[in-house]
């Protein structure tokens, strides 16, 4: 099936969706999906395979246990990479309700559909929102707030269709993102897929290391390797289903990798810093704060205490000092009972900031 054109966002036009909404799969996503779409007043209805989700999910509101009689103006299928093309295609047999689904690859599960009655029905949809969390018990009707929501029609998709699913994300807060399926699914693959497969290739390396080496640990390697905590079941579907794209990419990265053993290897310090400065190059493409270009910031290192009220109390100095903290992470010091708290602000605002925390009697480290 040809892929659709880009798809404009209609401007204050009168939403279509009135519900009943039904959620297929009430784990973390679709719970959440529901709990959005209550606090707008929309009636929910909730299938699973475990009628376990279910009825946690009713008892925290996110809607009520399907009936046979129920006719849903719009199905969202929440259910692992896997079953997606399946469910999809029985929603879509099921009735005459638009048809969308939240997972992370977009091209299979249209391919799988694409002959069926009502494909027409189908507009994929993926929110770019999560937990380290899951199941319905981790759902929050505030877990897409802000957060991008990619659209992604297809060349026979019907026009109020897509603007359904538009008023789905709206409704959830999400932010809308237009793209074709597979311009989705090279899109996750460089800033998801890829990233954590490799986040588990450096964690594997840890796996057997000597008990001196892990005493090592430090912020880095936790940042690196924070991803790849993820259920290995659930990538490993998410990863197979988009493999074209992940394989492209990762042919990339091996002839870097290869590269770069060469230069270590050959001690070419100038061919190893070509490397490292494209790296450098690729964080400052990451989009900043509110979706902005991102911001040259420094970090600002300070000792605390590791008992009750130190964080608060570094926290309020710190809107004592007027300087904005973008980021903050904690480093725990395992020879000492005191964390080493990086907080991240302007770079041109560094310098006020240690001085006015240093005033306070903090310890920092420049």
């Amino acid at each position: 099936m040809p892929e659709a054109p880009e798809a404009p966002v209609v401007a204050d036009r009168v939403p279509r969706l009135v519900g009943p909404v039904e959620v297929v799969g009430a784990g973390l996503v679709g719970a959440s999906i529901g709990l959005a779409c209550a606090r707008a007043g929309i009636e929910v209805l909730l299938t699973d395979v475990s009628s376990e989700n279910v009825r946690t999910a009713s008892g925290l509101g996110a809607g009520r246990p399907r009936r046979p009689e129920d006719r849903p103006q719009l199905v969202v299928v929440a259910v692992p990479p896997d079953h997606l093309g399946r469910v999809i295609a029985a929603a879509l047999a099921d009735g005459d309700a638009v048809v969308t689904d939240v997972g992370s690859i977009k091209s299979g599960p249209l391919a799988d559909v694409a002959d069926s009655t009502g494909a027409h029905r189908y507009v994929g949809s993926h929110p770019m929102a999560g937990s380290e969390r899951s199941g319905p018990l981790a759902a929050t009707a505030a877990l897409f707030d802000g957060r991008p929501w990619a659209i992604t029609p297809h060349a026979v998709a019907d026009v109020e269709a897509v603007e359904l699913v538009e008023d789905l994300v709206r409704l959830c807060g999400g932010v809308p993102v237009w793209l074709t399926p597979a311009e989705h699914d090279r899109a996750v693959a460089r800033t998801s897929h890829v990233p954590h497969l490799l986040s588990a290739l450096v964690a594997a390396r840890l796996a057997e290391a000597p008990e001196n080496h892990l005493t090592l640990s430090g912020q880095g390697v936790r940042d690196v390797t924070r991803v790849a905590a993820g259920d290995p079941r659930l990538y490993g579907q998410i990863v197979s289903g988009n493999a074209e794209a992940v394989a492209a990419l990762l042919a990339e990265v091996r002839d870097d990798l290869e590269t770069m053993i060469a230069a270590v290897s050959a001690g070419d310090r100038a061919g190893l810093e070509l490397l490292l400065d494209r790296g450098v190059a690729g964080t400052r493409s990451i989009p900043g704060k509110h979706g902005g270009p991102a911001t040259p910031t420094r970090s600002v290192f300070v000792a605390v205490p590791d008992h009750p009220g130190e964080l608060a109390r570094l926290f309020a100095d710190a809107v004592a000092s007027e300087v904005n903290i973008e980021d903050i992470r904690i480093d725990h010091d395992p020879g000492r009972p005191v964390g080493l708290v990086e907080l991240v602000v302007d770079r041109t605002r560094a310098e006020h900031l240690l001085g006015s925390l240093e005033e306070r009697g903090w310890t920092t480290h420049r």
